[in-house]
């Protein structure tokens, strides 16, 4: 097993500016979704009944994000085979360099996870279409079809769906072996197999269940269970990674440089930032001890991590890319936190 501590440094402080648009990411526009239902103030009612199809069958057409950076930053617990371990443990002390969306490439099973991209849905009576801002795109084939016997490997799968009463079950296979499931490094084979099973439960929101199945990598399948909200009054806008591609040169060294120049900091220190800390659109993130070391947990899921101390109150959080600092107020009482990323500071109120 790998211990959640041993999180690489990677890209994440680019794509958490982006969530914290979200879901106003679209400023350039000023023209409301039509045909969605409202409050009498005008506002989009999110609570109202899920819309549906002709035939009867839940309409998923809409913009939609996925939320938090929790699946994204840890996807799994799950034992490795001992391929997957050897490369995952490599991964992690390079601060994602060979990441392949490093150098713009698609995310593959990753795309649209933990509020990286918005999601357009395009609903069709025999197709699905997803719409990515990152200028790709998945079928998802609901014609009755079955996945193909041996299917050229692909960035995005090959992705067959059918109706189980109002979910949508969408099965996914044909993957490449080149992508990485989160920031973390955790590896695929070409065997993975993704399943995901959508239920939309009002006009504003989806339950997303995903199960990855991969037997060559991994001793078990796992599932999770990320939240999807729609977005309204907002459209997809065009991403070209390659643009303004300037990360891959900058991304030297090693963790475990970052970890022998750590600083020790005692337990009775350390236990005094336990608590929830209110990170606006990231939610919720837990500070608690673990052993003699402080980790923190986001509410959406990735379970507890450690960071890294650089002094008594600063520690370095690898799979977010940044630093989170601790206040005090006049009293020596803790109030707050700092996350410090690359676009700026953002404070974590604590609850």
């Amino acid at each position: 097993m790998t211990r959640p501590a041993e999180l690489s440094r990677t890209l994440t402080f680019v794509w958490v500016l982006a969530l914290l648009a979200a879901p106003a990411a679209a400023q350039w526009l000023n023209h409301p979704t039509p045909g969605i239902p409202r409050t009498a103030d005008g506002k989009p009612d999110l609570t109202a009944p899920a819309p549906r199809t002709a035939d009867g069958k839940p309409d998923l057409s809409g913009m939609w994000q996925i939320g938090g950076l929790g699946y994204a930053t840890n996807i799994t617990d799950v034992e490795m085979r001992p391929w997957a371990q050897a490369l995952f443990k490599q991964r992690l002390q390079t601060y994602a360099s060979d990441d392949p969306t490093v150098g713009c490439l698609p995310e593959g099973p990753r795309s649209n996870l933990a509020g990286l991209d918005p999601m357009r849905i395009i609903q069709a009576p025999h197709m699905i279409v997803v719409l990515s801002d990152t200028v790709t795109f998945r079928q998802i084939f609901t014609d009755g079809r079955s996945l193909p016997k041996d299917p050229t490997p692909t960035w995005m799968g090959y992705s067959v769906g059918h109706w189980e009463g109002d979910t949508l079950v969408v099965v996914t296979a044909g993957f490449n072996d080149k992508t990485w499931l989160d920031f973390a490094g955790h590896p695929h084979s070409e065997d993975l197999r993704v399943t995901e099973r959508f239920h939309r439960t009002d006009f504003g929101h989806m339950q997303l269940d995903m199960t990855f199945d991969d037997p060559k990598a991994y001793l078990k399948p796992w599932s999770i269970h990320p939240s999807v909200s729609f977005v309204a009054d907002d459209d997809l806008i065009e991403n070209v990674c390659l643009e303004n591609e300037k990360d891959r040169g900058r991304l030297v060294g090693k963790v475990e440089d970052e970890r022998r120049s750590g600083k020790k900091v005692a337990v009775s220190v350390l236990s005094q930032y336990a608590g929830t800390y209110d990170l606006g659109p990231l939610g919720e993130w837990k500070a608690s001890v673990v052993a003699d070391q402080l980790a923190i947990e986001l509410s959406d899921g990735g379970g507890k991590q450690l960071v890294i101390a650089q002094s008594d109150t600063a520690f370095l959080f690898p799979s977010v890319g940044g630093t989170v600092t601790f206040v005090r107020d006049a009293k020596g009482a803790v109030t707050h936190f700092v996350l410090t990323i690359v676009e700026g500071d953002f404070t974590a109120v604590r609850k």
